[in-house]
């Protein structure tokens, strides 16, 4: 009997359930989409360091090193003597790998990153490493010869063989063309990261590109690090920290979180904004609710002539508010897959870092069923004056 009341009474009342329920949609969308897009960027983000574990730089902002050198995203404070790189490489007590880069020029604003074979040889993931399609090989150290990522290849159209012509700056300028041709030998295959979005050189190559000055013609823009341990690094950076006046070591890991710890106060705001509109959305239900009451005395009083008791109206009642609530949440993950799939296109476009839109959260059962609940609670007084409904006064039908 419920079931078939709540029915007849949405149907009677759809426009008005249909408004109620997107608004619930739109809290409960937006509500999930600020938790998880912030929870899963900064996971996402944090362990994409390409396997490396610090920045090794010119004095600058621990952020600028890490974003210029693992996601492409910034420019270089700076460079390096030549000399640092082999310091590094030799200390073979703290460091296990070093693997330099050079940046500062791009190819129709994909950036060009100058670096050794030896970054291809890193495991990006535990087990994986940056792998070349077939029909490609890595380019030779004193070539001009490129890797191009798997991105840039699509984007661009290039094939192995291909020559291009790269730009000065990080930026496209079509009047900014260096005399160098570069052959196409190798393009990688997808890995999600960075490095999709990245054209790959020869670190000589990048030094010695004609038009860049004679006098940085061995300077290097960073040095990617790997440490023996995980004890080492802190220990490491805080030593080159504090006793140099022009490097920086920049954890990649910690830099990123804290950049994200960063933005806590806007999901805050946002979160705060999406419960306001639930609570507008519950206040929705109440009230259409408690409007159409008047309507129904009639309708509940000849339920109850017929036998149904004071507790079936007040269930009826409640039950339809949870129905509108239920309707609003199965609305909301609609809004937010178009919100966070719109989110996960835009980071990937930009950066290579993959967002699952669908990855487990607990904000996929917390919000739904704290909407319902507090969906159903707004039902609570409609359905206490529907339970109060006296029988034999609204029997008699109102002119």
């Amino acid at each position: 009997m419920l079931a078939h009341i709540v029915t007849k009474s949405l149907r009677q009342h759809a426009l008005s359930t249909l408004i109620t329920a997107g608004s619930i949609a739109l809290a409960t969308g937006l509500l999930m989409a600020v938790w998880a897009v912030k929870d899963q960027s900064m996971r996402a983000f944090t362990n994409v360091t390409g396997g490396f574990d610090a920045v090794f730089g010119p004095r600058g902002s621990e952020l600028n090193l890490v974003l210029f050198s693992v996601f492409h995203m910034d420019k270089a404070p700076g460079t390096l003597p030549w000399a640092d790189y082999e310091a590094l490489r030799k200390d073979r007590r703290n460091i296990k790998t070093a693997v330099p880069i050079v940046v500062g020029d791009n190819f129709k604003n994909f950036r060009i990153v100058g670096t050794t074979t030896n970054y291809f040889g890193v495991e990006y993931q535990r087990g994986r490493r940056l792998a070349l399609q077939s029909g490609g090989r890595e380019f030779a150290e004193g070539a001009q010869e490129a890797v191009l990522g798997s991105f840039v290849a699509s984007r661009l159209g290039l094939r192995v063989g291909d020559v291009f012509q790269p730009y000065h700056g990080l930026e496209y300028d079509p009047s900014q063309k260096h005399e160098a041709d570069y052959l196409v030998v190798g393009i990688l295959k997808a890995s999600n990261t960075p490095a999709d979005h990245v054209i790959w050189i020869p670190v000589l190559g990048a030094q010695n590109m004609p038009g860049h000055r004679a006098e940085a013609a061995t300077d290097i823009s960073a040095v990617l690090l790997q440490f023996n341990s995980a004890a080492q690094g802190p220990m490491f950076a805080d030593q080159v920290n504090k006793g140099t006046r022009d490097k920086t070591v920049a954890m990649i890991a910690p830099t990123v979180t804290r950049f994200f710890q960063r933005f806590e106060w806007l999901r805050v705001v946002l979160g705060a904004m999406a419960a306001l509109v639930a609570l507008v959305g519950a206040g929705g239900i109440l009230a259409s609710l408690y409007n159409t009451l008047n309507e129904r005395r009639r309708e509940l009083a000849i339920l109850r002539a017929l036998g149904a008791r004071r507790t079936t109206v007040f269930g009826a009642m409640v039950l339809e508010a949870a129905t509108i609530s239920v309707l609003g949440v199965l609305g909301g993950f609609a809004v937010y897959a178009v919100c966070v799939g719109a989110a996960a296109h835009f980071v990937r476009q930009h950066t290579g870092v993959v967002i699952d839109p669908w990855e487990a959260s607990a904000v996929f059962i917390v919000a739904p069923v704290g909407i319902v609940i507090a969906g159903a609670a707004a039902g609570v007084l409609p359905a206490i004056k529907a339970y109060q409904t006296d029988v034999a006064e609204n029997l008699v039908p109102h002119s």
